[in-house]
Formats: structure tokens, sequence, C-alpha cells
């Protein structure tokens, strides 16, 4: 017996499955995220026109037998394709890293309505804005929170002091946070951090999203913010991502 489920919900990951089907990765507003295959996907335009690659945001109707573990895609309207998106190699490598980011950090079935709607915020800014490459740093940011992953940026893991100009510090991503330069103990695998990088960090957390463009990284922060946020996520994930693989190259070759 199959039930069946309508939400909405943004694609992923895409593959192609046999001769005409497709598996998907789903990131729902109702049921977290989930895998997916679609029937015929690739011979059916009307049923899946557009709807079926990353970066969607569809209605998705699906139905499931209680013990599958792939659920099984009956139809999708979309919402919106994020053209911007797709016609720009800049924001099509910054999403990609979004979506893969997601995809790392949300387990199967598990809903995250945060988690979503910074999602869905974030594709629809890069839709139709252009930002450098360090506005991605927020959505990093706000991520490790709502994941249970955030830094301690705000204080000295050590001696608990707050952050204060008179201050240098070390972040160190084995231990998830800061150390003032009198608790630093040489990790080897710390990082220079300024406090000007530390504050407009914790302000992108914290501020109204729908403001948050307005942050501007100076040169230093967004060179430091990249460092040991990329450290950071390493550390958690034990590898890097392919996504921020080909972005790096990309900007290796000067593209």
């Amino acid at each position: 017996m199959r039930s069946t489920y309508k939400t909405t919900g943004i694609i992923l990951s895409s593959l192609d499955y046999g001769e005409s089907d497709r598996i998907l990765t789903i990131f729902t507003t109702d049921f977290g995220k989930l895998k997916g295959i679609a029937k015929g996907a690739r011979r059916s335009r009307k049923r899946f026109s557009n709807v079926l690659d990353p970066f969607s945001f569809s209605h998705i109707i699906f139905s499931k037998k209680e013990r599958d573990t792939l659920v099984l895609i009956e139809s999708c309207d979309i919402i919106n394709h994020h053209p911007g998106i797709r016609e720009n190699l800049d924001k099509t490598l910054f999403s990609s890293y979004l979506l893969e980011l997601t995809d790392k950090f949300t387990q199967e079935g598990k809903k995250d309505i945060e988690l979503f709607q910074l999602l869905k915020h974030f594709l629809a800014v890069l839709d139709t804005e252009n930002h450098p490459e360090e506005f991605i740093r927020f959505f990093e940011i706000r991520l490790l929170k709502l994941s249970g992953y955030e830094p301690v940026l705000d204080r000295c893991m050590h001696c608990k002091k707050p952050v204060s100009h008179a201050e240098a510090y070390r972040f160190i991503p084995s231990k998830g946070g800061i150390r003032c330069t009198a608790c630093h103990q040489n990790h080897f695998d710390s990082f220079p951090v300024s406090v000007g990088t530390l504050k407009t960090l914790l302000l992108g957390k914290e501020m109204d999203i729908q403001k948050i463009n307005r942050i501007v990284l100076s040169d230093r922060s967004a060179k430091e913010s990249k460092v040991i946020l990329s450290r950071f996520i390493y550390h958690l994930l034990g590898k890097d991502m392919k996504s921020l693989q080909v972005l790096n190259q990309i900007r290796e070759m000067g593209i």
C-alpha cells in the first residue's frame, strides 16, 4: 500500500539512472531531505520538464511504501527554475556549493524548515542579484548554527573573555573556535583571524536574513573568513566537497 504526499522542495542533485529514470535528492519543506526516483523522467517532458534539475524549486507529489528507501516522484510543477543562476558561471558555482553543503549537513527524513528557508532565500538572491564569492560565507555560518555546529567566535574558548580589539586571536578548527594570544598553545592547525572578521561573521550570523546582502566584507575579512570556515567545515566532514574543489580550480585558472 502506497501513501501519497504533497510538498514543496529544492532539487539538491539529479542522477541519470537506467535508460529513462532519474534518482533525485530533494530538500523539502515538510519532510526534510528525501531521495526519490522519477520513472521515465528523461522521456516525459510534459511531467518533468525543467523541474528535476538542481536549483529548481517545485511543487512535488510523491508516494512511498513504508519500508521503501526511495520515494516515487509522481509529478512536479515548477515554482522557480532560477534561470539567473543557470545563465551565469559564478552563480552556478556558488549555488552548487550551497546545495552540496546543505546535502552534507542534513539527514534524510528530518524536517528543518529554518535551513530550508535559508537555502531558498540565498538561491533567490543569487538568482536576481550579483554578489562576490564572500557572500556565501554568511550561508556557511548560518548553516553551521542551524546544524548545531556553530563555531565559537565571540569569546576565547579557554579563558572565556569576550572578543576585544585589544587582543589578537587564532581560530582552531579542531577545537571549533578561537583562542586569544595568552591562551593559544601553538596548535599546528590554527589560523590568525582579526577582530573585524569575527565581528562581521557574528553580525552575518544573527542579522535579519532579508538585510544580510547589505554586509560588505573587507579584502582581509574575505580572505580570513574563507580560510577559517572552509577549514572548519573540512574538519567536520573529513574531506573537501567536490563543488568547492571545482570552484577553487576555476578561480586558480582565472576564469
